[in-house]
This record gives structure tokens, sequence and C-alpha cells, in this order.
């Protein structure tokens, strides 16, 4: 600890508070996750309470005076090494954002993301929006009351994407969606003019029980530290972190589609993975928490589409998932494969999606928060314009509300601002693991053998460790010597896909 006593007394007294919110934070994590594993259906309003009670007790807390005043006195130290100081800066930023939100709010807005929850799954299991829309509406109220509370330049809408992604605007978004549409296109072209590769073979009964297996496998294999997480079902895949030494994750399990929970677990893993390999010695503190949510989505797309969906990786996996799914897979030769699990095809479901059309389910919901938020677009006419969007860019047709915008829990949530984080993160995923193969020797011979801990400790050194310290354009130009460019996600995708369709 650098300085003088009194100032290093006061970043004590700082570290403990801020310490006290996380734990409060956590321990509303901590329902949050049960909410959605375990939680019997007739205790969800009083959870709803529960987590009510912490929001409040969390925003008291970060906007208590005495806190205020202690980061103020904080900021004006000289004598604070480079970490410290960044740890202040941020949490001053924070705190004067937080006192922006009158306690009433924080009270109403828990209050309203539990009953959306709830809505949201009730009308997943009916298969009907309309017993969706009136919470739905009810949150995207206060959504843009929330953009007013905060305030933003331009768009109200940039007010959320600021949440999520430090600096991102709809200019910045619009201008990388156009270069989506232009590169994108032409590639989608060139591979619907081909043949189309086969994965049926992908979609027969696969048991339960070994695709359960098979995702533990995975992940301890990845690096995932069992002994400091678990896997459990939910009805949308995630991950949760209470520290880093209890991060978890969550999968769903289709036994008609072999694909689902695969990449749902290697995506999740990569998610677990930054978050296992965040500083303990920070918790609490802005840099022991993620960069940002596009730089969180790097590290799952990372793993899940440039590892997971790599010939490499399943040279080493291949013959043991041959020999757990015999009937299906032992006459299905590796290429035969590697290409049904990297066939594109337009779909409906975002999660399933292949990893070039999903960049416009992406584009879709961004237009349609967009169009939330400055009114354009209405909680009673989202199913209309859901239907109306896949058919204009993906060229399908919504069979249903489950199959349509009743399919992501990110707007029960209030998480309005998040999806563009998604494309954000593959475009920083293929820049990142284009560095990490120029600068890691023989890492594709090592991903073939089954060794990926050369990338673990890659990502380790290069991603993992800063938390806040640097902004998601700061890191990426540290660690790839450039800003952030579409370009390297689309000569990947090129050569990817040309070796795949042969065009």
């Amino acid at each position: 600890m650098t300085g003088s006593k009194s100032t290093a007394e006061q970043y004590t007294r700082y570290k403990l508070k801020m310490q006290k919110i996380a734990d409060v934070k956590n321990a509303m994590a901590v329902l949050g996750w049960d909410q959605e594993t375990y939680l019997p259906e007739k205790g969800a309003a009083f959870r709803g309470q529960q987590l009510t009670t912490l929001s409040t007790i969390a925003h008291e807390l970060f906007t208590e005076e005495d806190l205020g005043t202690l980061l103020h006195e904080l900021h004006n130290h000289s004598d604070l090494d480079a970490l410290q100081q960044k740890n202040i800066a941020l949490s001053l930023e924070d705190y004067e954002k937080n006192k922006k939100y009158p306690a009433a709010f924080v009270a109403e807005m828990s209050q309203t993301t539990n009953e959306c929850y709830h809505a949201w799954i009730k009308a997943r299991k009916a298969n009907d929006y309309t017993i969706f829309a009136p919470a739905l509406s009810k949150m995207i109220t206060l959504k843009k009351q929330e953009t007013a509370i905060l305030g933003y330049e331009g768009h109200p809408y940039n007010a959320l994407l600021n949440e999520y992604e430090t600096g991102a605007t709809t200019t910045m978004l619009d201008s990388i969606f156009e270069d989506v549409k232009k590169a994108l296109s032409p590639l989608l072209a060139k591979i619907e003019a081909r043949p189309q590769v086969d994965k049926d073979f992908l979609l027969k009964h696969y048991d339960r029980d070994n695709q359960w297996k098979l995702g533990i496998d995975l992940l301890r294999d990845m690096g995932y530290d069992l002994q400091a997480g678990r896997q459990d079902i939910s009805e949308h895949p995630f991950t949760t972190s209470f520290n880093p030494l209890d991060v978890r994750v969550t999968t769903r399990i289709d036994e008609n589609d072999f694909g689902n929970m695969t990449w749902s677990c290697i995506h999740e893993g990569g998610h677990a993975l930054y978050e296992q390999g965040l500083p303990t010695d920070q918790y609490g503190l802005p840099c022991g928490e993620a960069t940002s949510l596009g730089i969180h989505e790097s590290q799952s797309r990372l793993w899940e589409n440039n590892v997971g969906r790599s010939l490499q990786f399943w040279k080493h996996h291949y013959p043991r998932l041959q020999l757990q799914f015999s009937d299906n897979l032992a006459a299905v030769p590796l290429n035969s494969f590697y290409q049904a699990i990297n066939q594109v095809r337009p779909s409906l479901i975002r999660t399933e999606a292949d990893e070039l059309t999903y960049h416009f389910h992406i584009m879709i919901r961004y237009e349609i928060e967009k169009g939330l938020m400055d009114g354009s677009i209405s909680a009673n006419d989202l199913q209309h314009t859901w239907n109306e969007y896949y058919r204009q860019y993906l060229h399908v047709t919504v069979p249903d509300d489950v199959h349509g915008v009743l399919q992501d829990i990110h707007w029960s949530h209030g998480s309005f601002g998040y999806f563009p984080t998604y494309s954000l993160g593959s475009f920083y995923a293929a820049q990142f693991f284009t560095t990490a193969q120029k600068q890691v020797p023989g890492l594709d011979d090592a991903i073939a053998t089954g060794n990926y801990h050369p990338l673990l400790e890659w990502l380790r050194s290069n991603i993992h460790p800063f938390g806040r310290f640097y902004t998601s354009g700061e890191l990426c130009k540290k660690v790839t010597g450039k800003e952030l460019q579409f370009s390297y996600f689309m000569d990947y995708a090129e050569k990817k896909y040309a070796s795949i369709y042969n065009h």
C-alpha cells in the first residue's frame, strides 16, 4: 500500500464499504440463481419481496453521504497507486450515477423485474405472448424513466447501452450493423448457392444423462474449476458469479438436438472462466469486475465458436463422442460432423443460430429495443413487429410465440441495451483469437490434442485480470495493437466457411 497512513486507512475503509455492498448484491444474486433453478412456484411472491428488500439496502449503502464524502476525499489524493486511483475514479462515477436513482424507483424496478420474470415463464408455458405483454409494458415504462434519470445525448437508448458497454451509441452500432448487412449478406448468398451440408444425425435422440456427462466433461477440460462452481438446469442458460471462487453455470437439454446443450455448456463455460479469472483481492471493487458485457461475451463466443466449433477441437473430442453416442455417430466421419455443427441456415431461435446468421438475430433485437425506447414500437405491437422483422431479415415465418418474441429472458430482467454486446463480443473474440494464434506457438496443435492450458493462460494474462481498469476499446488496443475491427471476424468467417461449403 502506497501513501500515508491516513490515506491507507481511508482506502481500507472504502474497500470495506464496497465489499459490504458486494455482499448484499451477491446475496441477491444467490436468490436470483435459485429463482431460475430450484425455486418452487409458490415461493415467487416472497422471493420478489426479498429481492426488493435487498436491492433497496444495496442502493441505500451505495448512495450514503459518508461513502460519497470518502470517495471525493480519496479522489483528491495523489499518493494512491494506479490501481487504487482507478478503483476510486470508477466507484465515484458509479456512486454519482446511483445517486440519480430515487429509492422508490429502485424498489419498483426490483418488484417489476420479479413480476416480469414470472409472467414470462407463464407465457412461455402457455405459448401466449399476451400473458407477458402487460408486465413487459410496465417494464418498458420504467426503462424509459431510467433513460431520463441517467441522462443521454442523442437517442434515449444510448443511456441503456452505456450501462453494458461504456461509450457505445446508436450511431456506432448503426455503423457496425450496416457492415454486418453489407459484408455478411454476400457471404450468406454464396453459401446458399452451394449444396447444404447434412445435420440430420444431430437431431436424433441423444440420451439426457449422457449429454449431461458430456457437458460436465467439456467444462472440466476447458479449465472450469468445479470446486469453485457448478452446473444446473434452467429455462434459459446463464452464468452467475458471487465471487471468483463461486461461479455457476446452467444449461438446458433437448434430447432431440445434440447442439442445444453442447454449445450452451461451452458458451457459458467461457463466461465462467472469465469470472474465475478475475482477481480475488479486488472483490467488491471495480477492478474486480468484468470490463464490459462486450468483453464478457467475447470470452463465451471465443470458446463457443473459435474453439468449440473448430475442426481442431473435435479432432480430440470426437472419438470419445462416437463411443458415447455410437448409435448416432459411429458411422459419421469427423469432417461430416464438423460440417454439420457449422451448418449455416436461417433459423428462429437466437441461441441455436449459426455464427453468421446469429448477427441478424441481434440486429433485430437492437432495432426493436431502439423503437421501444423512442416510442415508435409498443409492447402491444411487439409480437407483430418481431414476426415481420424475422420475415424481412431472415426470411423465416415465426410459427408461435415461444419460437418468437418469448424466446429470450433478457427483457423480463429489464436488460435493455444488452443484446448488441453479443455481436460486439463475437467481433472482439475473432480479433483476440487471431492475436492469440500469433502469440502462442503451436496453439492450434495444442487444441487438437485437448490441451487448452496455453489458451487459458493467454486469456488469464491478457484479458481476465484487469477488471474495469481498461475500457473495452483500451483493452482491445492493448491486447491486439488495434481498435475493434469487423474485418477480423469476416476474415475468420470467409476462410472457415469456404472450406465447409467449397465456395
